[in-house]
């Protein structure tokens, strides 16, 4: 008997990568949109974190006509009041890539010392039905931004994201990314919701 399909809502192959990682093992057949040919941008409307992986997860449930697994994720900074936040992929205006990206973090924070250089990185996760019926589940991680880029894993913020043991995230391997990241926190809790709801 065949797997039941689980969607990825990305079109991210970051995300992509980290979701198969994270649910491996799940007993669901885990596709791409690219691997099931549909082609779908989501437009983020929303004014939450939520609001956005829903309107993902239900975008691509339907076209897919199955079950889809979306998340909303962003980078929140104490000096810059909690931003990006929920506009973390899109700082800086559509020019921008990644690295672009990070940069002018650091620019913004050039003259801030600790604490104000205090941050973590949210994602909330949104599982969703073709019929409509959506559940939610957050995961937060805690660190701070460094002075400089470092390390060559990862993708987004990584490369500035200081974790415990002062490291930056995109120094530390996969499986130690899963195990503490938001996205990781997110997608587990996900898991766990699954195998005891629709087992």
């Amino acid at each position: 008997m065949p797997l039941p399909r689980l969607l990825l809502a990305t079109n991210n192959p970051g995300k992509v990568r980290e979701f198969r990682r994270l649910l491996a093992g799940a007993p669901y057949e885990v596709v791409s949109p690219g691997e099931t040919g549909i082609a779908l941008d989501v437009e983020e409307t929303g004014s939450s974190y939520a609001e956005n992986a829903s309107l993902k997860a239900t975008a691509f449930a339907r076209a897919g006509e199955c079950l889809a697994l979306a998340d909303d994720s962003g980078i929140e900074v104490d000096a810059l009041d909690g931003g990006p936040g929920m506009y973390s992929a899109r700082f800086g205006g559509p020019g921008l890539g990644d690295r672009g990206r990070t940069a002018l973090l650091l620019e913004k924070l050039r003259d801030v010392t600790e604490p104000g250089r205090g941050a973590r990185y949210r994602a909330v996760v949104a599982l969703a039905w073709p019929g409509g019926e959506v559940q939610l589940f957050e995961g937060v991680q805690e660190g701070s931004i460094g002075r400089a880029p470092r390390g060559e894993r990862g993708f987004g913020y990584d490369p500035v994201f200081v974790i415990a043991d002062g490291r930056v995230q995109a120094e530390i391997s996969d499986e130690e990314k899963d195990a503490i990241s938001h996205r990781g926190k997110a997608v587990r809790a996900a898991s766990a919701w699954l195998a005891e709801h629709c087992p």
